[in-house]
């Protein structure tokens, strides 16, 4: 798939207007964003199954299971929104922006338009950040003192398990074994395993940034 190719460019425009549409509507009290968003979200994984299922060829088990970033967001995100609990919404925020959008803005993609996989992958990553920014926008959601590194040591929870099950059962979740082949960000981490210490710091400092906006009121950076 061509990066910021025309296909590209539009799908990222029609996940914007959708984002602002359920945004506006939720604003005004419908709550048909909340159930449309929900629903999307836990579903992710059905769909993205149903389209890798029916592509005649076997399925890797990188495939198969959810246990890349962005399928665990998209269940947090679903759970954010129905559970409304403080650590799924925190962390669906922070993972949705500082990983997901990195996703959207350089897709590991192989398949360009109109191919079923380049639906499901947008469809897929793009509700993860339309739930992330409706959060604070429509719902109304702040983080709590600490947030920060809070989502931090979850980042190193997610890290270890997902690095150890990959040793054990040959897969690349998260791609901590081996960088994707499209042209991403991992490109300029240089070999590993130096990549996967900028991949930490580099979602460390995004999370900070998306955090910023709310640091003047809550004591974001220390539990006290």
């Amino acid at each position: 798939m061509e990066i910021f190719g025309t296909p590209h460019l539009l799908t990222l425009l029609l996940g914007v207007l959708l984002g602002v549409t359920c945004i506006a509507a939720r604003r005004r009290g419908n709550f048909w964003p909340v159930a449309l968003l929900a629903f999307l979200n836990l579903t992710a994984y059905g769909y993205n199954q149903w389209v890798y299922g029916n592509l005649g060829h076997a399925i890797p088990l990188d495939n198969i299971l959810p246990f890349h970033l962005c399928d665990v967001a998209a269940f947090l995100a679903g759970f954010a929104l129905l559970t409304q609990r403080p650590l799924i919404r925190e962390l669906c925020y922070c993972w949705g922006l500082a990983g997901t959008l990195q996703a959207l803005i350089t897709p590991n993609l192989p398949h360009p338009f109109p191919h079923p996989i380049f639906f499901s992958f947008f469809l897929h990553h793009g509700i993860i950040v339309i739930t992330a920014l409706f959060l604070p926008l429509a719902e109304g959601w702040r983080p709590r003192r600490g947030t920060f590194p809070r989502v931090l040591l979850w980042n190193q929870v997610y890290f270890f398990t997902i690095l150890g099950f990959n040793w054990i059962a040959g897969t690349n979740f998260g791609f901590l074994i081996e960088k994707p082949y499209g042209a991403t960000l991992f490109d300029k981490l240089g070999p590993w395993p130096f990549y996967l210490i900028w991949v930490q710091l580099i979602a460390a400092a995004m999370i900070a940034l998306f955090l910023l906006p709310f640091s003047k009121k809550i004591n974001i950076w220390r539990f006290r």
